[in-house]
């Protein structure tokens, strides 16, 4: 008995194969699959058996324990983590505790984040999540898309999405949409007929459709060649969950930050216990519990908390203008970058072709306002000095609707499309000059039709207007021409027409009229029209997002470059970036095909001088980042199509389009924009400034604070006074200047200038020339002042006790009154008003309230050995506590005087 191909026992694995190379016949015999039956459902589930569901790889989320055990993975956390287990081994409860309160809270808030923005962001149904319809057991039948398999023959019409990637077997005017894979903005005609070249890129491969592009117009049937990882958007999927993903910034400098914090603090603590061991003959347990509680108070275990908390503060207000963060550390990360690659389609760009000029044949110029398928705006006519005829542009937009498949419907006060984007562009246009579809056919109906087709490039209708026959058409200029009553002279200024308007970046569609015998059979005029009158040329485009021009001019001033790249012809890339001041000339353009031939190295010395790169595939958009990062660029990249996202997870910052991004982009992403706004990006820019900031505030905080409680225990035991302050003592100083302190100053709000500074070079630590100059200024005046007091009070003969109780205290105020001077490295605290920030306030007011709590209360003065001061002390103290602000306020304004002078 015959076996036909369809029921084959054979089920091994097609060999690989390059589809858009073979022929539809060569396509099914290699797939074992028959034209007019399909495949049987025995031998569907089968395949689906061996090959697995057509869906795309999706990570699986992460248990909300394992993204809480995640927040522990910090060397300064390893270090608090020891310095725990130290405490809790010699019996130090409190210490122990504290520490673990700390990491825990920590770590509940970075969870708690992260588990917060995957809710926020998920959106992920998946883009092969469709229905299509199947040809099996020679019955079609509509399935979900999940079910379907390699061999399958399946059907595709106008609005449909490709549900795998298909090898066309028959196209009927087949126009396809791609955008989200190859960056075109332009559907593009497809003809399974074609046979392409073993190296044509993905754009190119007209006689295959890819899973998760768009039909917009024509009919065809396809062959199913992949699925699943298997198809294109799969196999990027698949490149961006390999792809290593960048560092954010501010991971970088904390981990340094962190390590350098651990070996000083240490070390520290090691030499003032073998000295005080060695030479002044403390006891080694004595001097052991000091040493671990030195480092308790000068390891800044509040950096952590005082870190998340800036940047979930941030992630909040980033949220509210419309930037949704996916990990914390992004928030800084923007702010951190040098470099931002934008896609241009989508990005950019609004995705919506837009008519924009008409140069009708009687010579005038009319443009068209408002941008996308909303019929908002108007045409107004350009003050050239021709003669304005109101008749001859109503003429042309008549056509433009006649000729037409397209809907566009108002529903329930919104506007509803369908068809194809040049179509919804004209029907647009024409309803801002007041001319409707539907009355236009209902006065001239429609008899026949010639449906665009890539051969023919034009489209025409043929209708009954006032009892003759009148022919409308729309096409490719030339070929518009070539039918239109033309002497030499008119076409040649047609042509320099078009060739203007295409140096402008439009896509330039022709609009012609005629005359037919209206009692023709109307299946004889289904040929070339001829003898027309040429109407107008219509100019479209796809229009920049509101107020993208203004971000990127934000940008450059925020020392940031913006770069364009995409998937479009370079003469459109162009246009669009010098309208938005990205490029001004074609010296500032590479193609893919140059980034292809150019060595890692050559394309790293180009980052310098190119703006736009066109025609690019993913695998060289991801070349792109990772030599801009090589050039010492921290790189934010952003996006809405698959084609975007192994660059996105490449990029130190990755920012997906949150509404018309697609699932891979926004799963690669590190943040997501819930507006689809490029002009986001800029807030985000300035919250991450502000993060940062802030953190740096704390750091130096604890920084100098560190410094100065190692500096007088270390001097005070290096000339052998007796320990200046207890274990217990330092335990408590860390409690009540750490704890709350420096969580304040995380909820700093902007000063309005973070976006007139360039951005941090990539290279420059956290703990740079500044903070140095200004912790260790502030460190060394606080120990002096400190060891000063000490000093004075043991030769006055006032008690050991009695001067521990004034150091302690004036500790405490010094270090809140850091606090204050903490809130900006440049500006004077005298003009940032503390009503911008309660909660640092109130920190500093409780801070102060619990160590005068604990020196009236008995319980604790026996605890911490402290008492109420003397009227003198409390005279004295706080006067020297001032003294830091007006030290730091005096080298702020010498910082600035040097500045302005330079």
């Amino acid at each position: 008995m015959d076996v036909s191909p369809a029921t084959a026992p054979d089920r091994q694995r097609p060999p690989p194969t390059a589809w858009h190379t073979v022929s539809p016949e060569q396509a099914m015999n290699i797939l074992q699959t028959d034209a007019a039956r399909g495949l049987s459902e025995a031998e569907a589930a089968a395949r689906l058996r061996r090959d697995g569901p057509n869906l795309l790889p999706a990570p699986r989320p992460a248990h909300p324990v394992i993204v809480f055990l995640r927040q522990f993975r910090s060397p300064l956390v390893y270090v608090l983590l020891a310095a725990a287990v130290l405490s809790l081994g010699l019996r130090h409860l409190t210490d122990a505790g504290f520490i673990g309160f700390v990491l825990v809270v920590n770590a509940l808030l970075g969870a708690w984040q992260e588990l917060q923005a995957e809710r926020q962001s998920a959106n992920l149904q998946g883009l092969l999540r469709v229905r299509a319809t199947v040809l099996r057991d020679a019955v079609a039948r509509e399935i979900d898309a999940s079910q379907l398999v390699c061999g399958d023959i399946v059907a595709l019409a106008s609005g449909d999405r490709v549900p795998a990637d298909l090898r066309l077997r028959e196209t009927q005017g087949l126009a396809v949409d791609a955008s989200m894979l190859t960056g075109e903005s332009v559907p593009v005609a497809h003809d399974a007929a074609l046979v392409c070249e073993e190296t044509a890129a993905v754009a190119d491969r007209t006689n295959c459709a890819f899973a998760g592009t768009l039909v917009v117009r024509g009919r065809a049937q396809g062959v199913v060649v992949a699925t699943g990882p298997g198809t294109e958007v799969g196999r990027i999927a698949s490149r961006t969950t390999g792809t290593a993903a960048g560092k954010p910034p501010l991971t970088v400098r904390m981990e340094r930050f962190s390590h350098a914090v651990a070996i000083v603090v240490l070390s520290a603590a090691v030499l003032i216990g073998l000295v005080a061991v060695l030479v002044h003959h403390q006891s080694i347990f004595t001097m052991f519990t000091f040493g671990v509680a030195l480092a308790v108070s000068a390891i800044p275990e509040g950096l952590p908390v005082a870190v998340t908390v800036a940047l979930a503060i941030a992630a909040r207000r980033m949220a509210s203008r419309g930037a949704i963060v996916r990990q914390l550390p992004a928030v800084e990360g923007l702010g951190s970058c040098s470099l931002v690659a934008s896609d241009k389609t989508g990005t950019l760009t609004c995705n919506e072709l837009t008519a924009v000029e008409l140069r009708l044949d009687d010579g005038t110029r009319w443009q068209a306002t408002g941008a996308g398928y909303r019929p908002v705006g108007e045409i107004r006519r350009v003050d050239d000095g021709a003669k304005a005829d109101a008749s001859t542009l109503a003429a042309a937009l008549h056509i433009a609707v006649a000729c037409n498949e397209a809907e566009l419907l108002a529903v329930d006060g919104a506007w509803r499309t369908r068809g194809d984007p040049t179509d919804l562009a004209l029907l647009v246009l024409a309803a801002k000059a007041g001319i409707n579809r539907d009355h236009v056919l209902a006065q001239w109906p429609a008899v026949a039709q010639i449906a665009y087709e890539p051969e023919r490039r034009f489209a025409a209708s043929f209708h009954r207007r006032d009892g003759s026959g009148w022919v409308a058409v729309k096409g490719a200029p030339e070929r518009v021409f070539d039918m239109c009553a033309l002497d030499a002279a008119q076409r040649t200024l047609l042509e320099r027409d078009v060739n203007a308007m295409a140096q402008l970046g439009q896509r330039v569609l022709a609009l012609a009229e005629g005359k037919f015998d209206a009692g023709s059979d109307p299946a004889s005029l289904c040929i070339d029209p001829v003898g027309l009158r040429f109407r107008a040329l219509v100019g479209l485009i796809d229009p920049l997002r509101e107020g993208a021009a203004a971000a990127v001019r934000q940008c450059h001033e925020a020392g940031i470059r913006v770069v364009m790249v995409t998937g479009d012809h370079p003469l459109t890339a162009l246009a669009i970036a010098g309208e938005l001041g990205i490029a001004a000339g074609p010296d500032e353009v590479m193609r893919g095909s140059q980034v292809q031939l150019a060595s890692p190295a050559q394309l790293s010395e180009a980052i310098g001088g190119i703006r736009v790169f066109a025609r690019v595939t993913p695998e060289q958009k991801l070349a792109i980042v990772e030599a801009a990062q090589s050039a010492g660029h921290f790189v934010a990249v952003t996006g809405d199509g698959v084609n975007d996202a192994p660059a996105l997870r490449r990029a130190n910052i990755g920012v997906a389009m949150g509404r018309s991004g697609t699932d891979v982009a926004r799963d690669a992403a590190d943040l997501v924009l819930s507006d689809d706004n490029f002009t986001t990006i800029v807030a985000g820019v300035e919250e991450g400034r502000i993060a940062y900031r802030n953190i740096r505030n704390v750091v130096y905080l604890l920084t100098a604070a560190g410094i100065a409680e190692v500096v007088t225990v270390g001097v005070a035991v290096l000339a052998g006074l007796p320990l200046p302050l207890l274990p217990v003592q330092l335990l408590w100083l860390n409690l009540v200047t750490n704890g709350v302190q420096d969580v304040g100053l995380a909820f700093e709000r902007g000063t309005g200038d973070e976006l007139l500074a360039p951005p941090r070079p990539s290279h420059e630590p956290i703990f740079n020339r500044l903070m140095i100059q200004r912790g260790v200024l502030a460190g060394l005046w606080m120990s002096a002042l400190g060891l000063a007091l000490y000093v004075w009070m043991l030769h006055s003969g006032r008690p050991l006790d009695e001067a521990r109780n004034a150091l302690l205290l004036l500790m405490v105020l010094l270090q809140n009154v850091d606090a204050i001077n903490a809130r900006s490295e440049t500006i004077s605290v005298l003009r940032l008003p503390l009503r911008n920030n309660p909660v640092l306030l109130a920190g500093v007011a409780v801070a102060l309230g619990l160590h005068v709590a604990a020196m009236y209360l008995p319980w604790l003065q026996g605890v911490l050995a402290v008492a109420p001061p003397s009227v003198f002390d409390w005279l004295l103290l706080p006067a020297l506590a001032v003294s830091l602000l007006v030290l730091m306020e005096t080298q702020k304004y010498w910082r600035r005087s040097r500045a302005q002078s330079a």
